[in-house]
């Protein structure tokens, strides 16, 4: 499988990839949370008319699934599930997490997405490999599980403390490209660390 179509729109930022006979075309758009269901349509007909394919041309779809945005995940994963629909082809789901470890595999990582008020969604890798469950982390549990633990921190945008920032498209095409090697095709299902605040309201 060489051709596919991937979409991040789990952050506060918008990455497609389109590769065709492993090249690839990648759109980054930073600081668009409020506006990636209005803009991604275009970006997505952009990156393929750039690719010279069309959906009907790729071998399977990809989105991230979380953790992050309960919206952006919803968004992304919606269209890749249409587009995968219509064409009768497989999707590939890739974490958040994934996204950001597999820009670079040879060290131990905590990769961290910001959830907003001294929060973090984390997730440790090592070697290119999840070694810990997602969890729900303060800034100092973060801190302090990367000194005891010996991970280095890593982000996709940048954060109140210090860390590693990396390119989520980038990132993307890397960790769809290995897993999809694996063959860890399967359902995209959005992963949720933490219930969202109209669940936590409902439950108080």
């Amino acid at each position: 499988m060489k051709n596919y179509l991937a979409i991040d729109t789990s952050g506060g930022y918008l990455s497609v990839v389109a590769v065709k006979d492993g090249k690839a075309f990648t759109s980054y758009v930073p600081d668009c949370a409020m506006r990636q269901s209005v803009l991604l349509m275009d970006e997505i007909d952009r990156v393929l008319k750039q690719a010279e394919m069309t959906v009907s041309d790729c071998d399977f779809f990809a989105a991230v699934v979380g953790a992050g945005s309960f919206t952006g995940i919803r968004i992304g994963i919606s269209a890749a599930k249409g587009f995968a629909l219509a064409c009768g082809k497989p999707t590939l789901p890739v974490t958040s997490f994934d996204v950001l470890a597999y820009n670079a595999i040879d060290e131990k990582v905590l990769c961290l997405v910001d959830a907003m008020h001294g929060y973090y969604y984390a997730c440790g890798y090592e070697n290119g490999k999840a070694i810990a469950q997602p969890a729900y982390l303060s800034e100092a549990e973060a801190l302090a599980l990367a000194k005891t633990e010996g991970y280095a921190l890593r982000a996709g945008a940048p954060l109140p403390i210090a860390t590693e920032v990396v390119e989520p498209a980038e990132g993307l095409k890397k960790a769809v490209g290995a897993l999809a090697e694996q063959g860890a095709f399967g359902e995209l299902t959005a992963v949720y660390v933490r219930k969202s605040s109209a669940e936590e309201n409902l439950r108080q």
